[in-house]
């Protein structure tokens, strides 16, 4: 009933999207966190530009924004990343749409933790002097991460699953692979159950595990 999996690189197809996942991760939570920042921050250009960066991008499909990487930046605009082949350039660009949307998600996850900051605690930290870089980085956000480790969870799950968004430009993931598989077999259903086997067994131990870690570093008040 398997027999035909050897003619097609299942796990090559899962790893693309585990890297797929793993660089967009990265790449949001570091975006992410810096829009947090510009959201909670002083300056109000700063504080506009982060909210209206989230409002906007959120309510944007993700097709859409791996489309205009693809179509915007590389046929109009000729950005390739540094990459020569298309292949590169492709996943590279689906790496930057995922990062692109995935980091508005983080941002809010984050601000979330933020917001259960005790106030008292930062106003501490300025009135022993400490400039509002200090007061974010060694006293408020330590203690968001801590409390945002579940729904920072969820968003990375959520992008597990987006990613199959990068076969609308030709990144050789799990979607294009099921996609070929179905046209040339007629074992639609099968297919279909494997594809969704190999996202359980990427997302349910995330969860897990990421449930387990936000339960042991979550802030006792």
């Amino acid at each position: 009933m398997f027999d035909f999996l050897k003619d097609y690189d299942l796990l090559g197809a899962f790893w693309t999207t585990v890297q797929l996942a793993a660089l967009s991760a990265v790449g949001s939570l570091i975006w992410g966190t810096m829009l947090a920042a510009m959201r909670v921050g002083p300056v109000p250009l700063m504080r506009g530009f982060g909210t209206a960066y989230v409002n906007t991008v959120r309510n944007i499909p993700l097709t859409v924004i791996i489309l205009f990487t693809s179509l915007g930046l590389n046929q109009t605009l000729g950005v390739s990343l540094g990459a020569d082949d298309v292949e590169t350039i492709n996943f590279r660009l689906a790496v930057l749409g995922l990062i692109f949307y995935t980091s508005s998600f983080v941002c809010e996850a984050l601000r979330s933790g933020i917001n259960t900051v005790p106030v008292g605690q930062a106003e501490a930290a300025r009135a022993i002097g400490l400039s509002f870089r200090q007061v974010l980085g060694l006293v408020v956000l330590p203690q968001a991460f801590r409390s945002s480790v579940v729904p920072l969870a969820n968003v990375l799950i959520a992008l597990i699953k987006n990613t199959t968004v990068a076969a609308a430009i030709g990144v050789a993931e799990a979607a294009v692979l099921m996609k070929e598989m179905i046209e040339n077999e007629a074992q639609l259903l099968l297919i279909a159950a494997i594809i969704a086997f190999g996202f359980v067994v990427l997302t349910l131990p995330t969860g897990l595990i990421l449930g387990w870690v936000g339960k042991k570093v979550a802030v006792k008040r």
